[in-house]
């Protein structure tokens, strides 16, 4: 488990406000993977979920963030950095940062799965983040930067209502479909054999760049005008549909190497 440290407040707050996909979406990618696994990994994701699955399980990380036990796992949930990286800048920041964030949490959830000495209850812990945080690093706004607070001190504004810029894609374009996470991952999980293939051989950092590469244009967009009408969600909904889908896909890649 990743050492714990005490956080300031501002941290601890942040947690409240990090709600990444919402619970629709999580469930969705939890659904989505599920569809993809093999017969050998689905035995031993049952061995340590029991009854539960992955789309029930993809949300205990946001569930149980709001007891001060937990505070810890807050920065576990993205990766801020500065505007403009190249690819290879951004990696070696991400690898090289002191603190913890997405990536390293992933990296350490995925060994302790593999580990034979971890108990059944740390798996399990490490199973459940899993599954979330491979959700978390594929919306473009746990990608933000530490100034906005990933966005949510961007102000903007959808079809004249109140918003941030962290909470329109956290959950808004998610909920604006009316669909239930079935459905949200019946929608998302039609893409080619092929692209899946090839989403899943790219190396998880390229995974994290993706989402900080959408976030540049997401600012962007907001910048120039951050009143945003009926044609927003039009205009991303690819975006969020194969965010999902791939979150899915990738998840399911991970443990069917990890129970392979």
């Amino acid at each position: 488990m990743i050492k714990k440290i005490i956080f300031p407040l501002a941290v601890v707050i942040l947690a409240f406000i990090l709600l990444s996909w919402g619970v629709i979406g999580h469930r969705a990618i939890g659904q989505i993977a599920e569809n993809h696994l093999t017969h050998k990994a689905k035995n031993a994701v049952q061995d340590l979920l029991g009854t539960e699955s992955l789309a029930m399980v993809s949300t205990y990380p946001d569930e149980i963030r709001p007891y001060q036990q937990y505070a810890y796992t807050a920065p576990w949930h993205y990766v801020n950095l500065p505007h403009g990286l190249s690819e290879e800048a951004f990696n070696q920041q991400v690898k090289n940062m002191d603190k913890d964030n997405v990536y390293k949490a992933l990296l350490t959830c995925m060994a302790n799965l593999k580990d034979p000495v971890k108990s059944k209850e740390d798996k399990i812990f490490a199973l459940k983040f899993l599954v979330h945080l491979v959700g978390d690093l594929h919306q473009p706004m746990h990608t933000g930067r530490a100034e906005d607070l990933g966005g949510n001190a961007v102000k903007v504004k959808l079809m004249r209502k109140e918003t941030n810029l962290h909470g329109l894609w956290d959950s808004s374009l998610i909920d604006y479909q009316g669909l239930t996470y079935k459905e949200l991952a019946k929608a998302c999980d039609v893409y080619k054999k092929k692209e899946v293939k090839q989403w899943q051989k790219e190396d998880i950092l390229k995974w994290v760049y993706e989402s900080y590469q959408i976030s540049e244009q997401l600012y962007k967009e907001a910048a120039e005008n951050p009143e945003f009408d009926y044609n927003y969600y039009p205009k991303h909904a690819d975006i969020v549909k194969k965010r999902i889908a791939q979150a899915g896909v990738r998840l399911a890649f991970l443990l069917n190497e990890i129970y392979k």
